[in-house]
């Protein structure tokens, strides 16, 4: 994607690691590929289990406006998450979702969807819980928004320690799998 400012949004449930997303995201972008980004969040009064996003707005220049008005992308973790923002995806913008947990209606306007087993892989490497990570890989892999370098710095800062390991194979395998469709 060669835009000046792109406004991204991770949807999905509380649990999934999608404010997690933004943060890692948001972070890479920032410190490691020297653009300027934005960070909101929202999410239900639930720990886990309400419907939550995270969005950022990347930019080459400072960013005038931190809210994602239309996504240019939409990464998606849930049902719930993909009903009720891909109304507000751009009808050239790109949509990913983890295709066990998102059935998506057929695209409107160059919308292009990209999907990814990520909740089955992240099991497949011993814990569910870094689908996001898988997700990240994913994501990094085909909108080129933020360097693979920059993420693999991010991840470490942004997990806890004992997790840093299995993260960045969740991250290798996300990319990987985006490349090669398997991991």
């Amino acid at each position: 994607m060669e835009k000046k400012t792109i406004g991204i949004r991770f949807a999905g449930f509380g649990g999934q690691g999608i404010i997690r997303s933004g943060i890692i995201v948001g972070r890479a972008v920032s410190i490691y590929d020297n653009k300027f980004a934005t960070m909101n969040q929202s999410f239900g009064p639930e720990a886990r289990g309400g419907a939550c996003s995270s969005e950022l707005v990347i930019s080459d220049s400072k960013v005038l406006y931190p809210y994602v008005t239309v996504s240019d992308v939409l990464v998606v973790m849930s049902q719930e998450g993909y009903d009720k923002f891909e109304p507000e995806l751009s009808e050239e913008g790109m949509l990913l979702i983890d295709e066990d947990l998102v059935k998506p209606k057929p695209p409107r306007g160059k919308i292009k969807i990209f999907s990814i087993p990520a909740t089955k892989l992240a099991e497949e490497l011993g814990n569910r819980i870094v689908a996001n990570v898988v997700m990240l890989g994913f994501f990094t892999s085909l909108t080129k928004i933020v360097s693979v370098e920059a993420m693999r710095k991010a991840i470490p800062e942004s997990v806890p320690s004992r997790f840093v390991e299995l993260n960045l194979k969740a991250f290798d395998c996300g990319y990987e799998y985006s490349r090669k469709q398997k991991c």
